[in-house]
């Protein structure tokens, strides 16, 4: 039996080569689309790096396909962790509490072996952010988890026509007290405030000028970044843990006419009602034993039900590597166990974080057309004795635990990222707490 998988496994990897000319049909599983109900031994297909179909037992397959029987197992979207911080991207220094002109994708390294986690445990997008020692740490980038040694190869344009968010912070990350940095809540967001009011002038300077350039304000790197942000092109993604500095949060955003998601939340079970009122999704984090911040001691579990109950959307991620990102279905069962619906955690981990990203267009669900981003489970997504067998990436494989060198990154322990220690250590000026980056 293992010979012929053996086999097959090395002409699906002939035709996965000729870049998907030939339909390859997947049979037997229950898939869940996300999008609509569970189906059970269901067909799903896949060709030129999009989905091509998704149906129910029964469907006519063509005569040229490549059919794969993986009966028992299950398919369901890849997954998007909208705040992750693999790939080691450093973010502002200490010469500013504010660095809108910095950008991700200037220190991000391609060839990180912690993407190679992220798709043992079935990511395969991944908002990779700054740090949060600043109050505004910089432009994020959007990756998707595709073979390639430049940053380029991994970079998404989204439906905005950016290639990220920005990161930004309040609590006491950012409260330093020193060089410029606050040493206050209330001074953090006067030094927010004053910044978006350059980036109004700067704005109505741009919107004055018109098509005449000869009126257009001089270039400036820290100005652009907040125009997109005004013009809702490029939204915000903002670090707040305590229920006051949430309210904080999104009072700013609210004053200036701009888009947040708020990450973490750890007392967001305290404003769930005023969260979901603003309209304003989230994206939280799950850990069972927070330590060494105080503005963490509230958090629980129970956050991701009671925004669900109040009507937020709600996204995860894993912080990486706060939490491990082999471990990320996990974080959604842990949601489930504490109230959350089994739908609404599904979404958390797949189409909402698309929305946040704003890539539902492309991907987030299984639906005919968009790209065909997928994972092939063991079993039940929520099982603890479930693995990710294998992650699709645009139509290829990135990821086999048939695979041993693909298995060593699921099963190795934090040693097999040795070469690159430095991605999982606090950026400058941050807390080494585990809660919050």
């Amino acid at each position: 039996m293992m010979k012929l998988l053996n086999i097959f496994l090395l002409v699906l990897a002939f035709y996965m080569g000729k870049a998907q000319e030939t339909p390859v049909y997947f049979k037997g599983a229950t898939i869940y689309p996300v999008s609509g109900e569970s189906i059970k031994n269901g067909v799903f297909a896949v060709q030129k790096g999009k989905i091509i179909l998704v149906d129910k037992e029964g469907t006519i397959i063509p005569e040229n396909a490549v059919v794969v029987d993986i009966t028992g197992k299950v398919i369901m979207p890849g997954l998007v962790d909208t705040h992750s911080h693999l790939g080691g991207p450093d973010g502002g220094d200490n010469s500013s509490p504010l660095n809108p002109e910095t950008r991700a994708m200037d220190a991000v390294n391609p060839n990180s072996d912690g993407f190679k986690k992220a798709l043992a445990g079935g990511i395969t997008t991944i908002n990779v952010m700054p740090g949060s020692g600043h109050l505004m740490g910089g432009q994020t980038v959007y990756l998707k988890m595709r073979e390639g040694k430049k940053i380029e190869d991994l970079m998404l344009v989204n439906e905005k026509g950016v290639t990220g968010g920005m990161k930004m912070a309040n609590g006491t990350n950012p409260m330093r007290g020193n060089a410029g940095f606050p040493g206050t809540r209330a001074k953090s967001a006067s030094l927010a405030r004053e910044l978006f009011l350059k980036a109004q002038e700067y704005k109505n300077k741009i919107d004055k000028a018109g098509k005449d350039s000869s009126k257009l304000p001089e270039r400036d790197l820290r100005m652009e970044p907040l125009v997109e942000i005004l013009n809702g092109k490029r939204v915000v993604h903002f670090h707040s843990h305590k229920s006051n500095d949430i309210l904080t949060a999104i009072r700013l955003s609210k004053e200036f006419g701009f888009r947040i998601v708020l990450h973490h939340l750890s007392e967001g079970w305290m404003v769930a009602d005023e969260i979901a009122k603003a309209g304003i999704p989230c994206s939280i984090i799950n850990i069972e034993v927070p330590g060494g911040k105080m503005e963490a001691t509230n958090l629980t579990l129970q956050t991701g039900a009671a925004l669900e109950k109040a009507g937020a959307m709600v996204a995860f991620h894993t912080d990486d590597g706060v939490t491990d990102s082999r471990l990320f279905l996990r974080t959604a069962a842990l949601s489930i166990r504490e109230g959350m619906s089994r739908q609404k955690a599904f979404e958390g981990l797949t189409i909402n974080g698309a929305k946040i990203l704003d890539l539902s267009n492309s991907i987030g669900s299984l639906e005919k057309g968009k790209d065909a981003d997928f994972i092939i489970l063991s079993g039940d997504p929520f099982s603890v004795y479930t693995h990710v067998e294998q992650t699709w990436v645009e139509g290829k494989k990135r990821y086999d635990i048939n695979n041993s060198s693909d298995k060593a990154y699921f099963t190795g322990g934090y040693g097999v990222y040795s070469a690159e220690r430095s991605e999982f250590h606090h950026h400058d000026g941050e807390e080494e707490d585990g809660v919050g980056n």
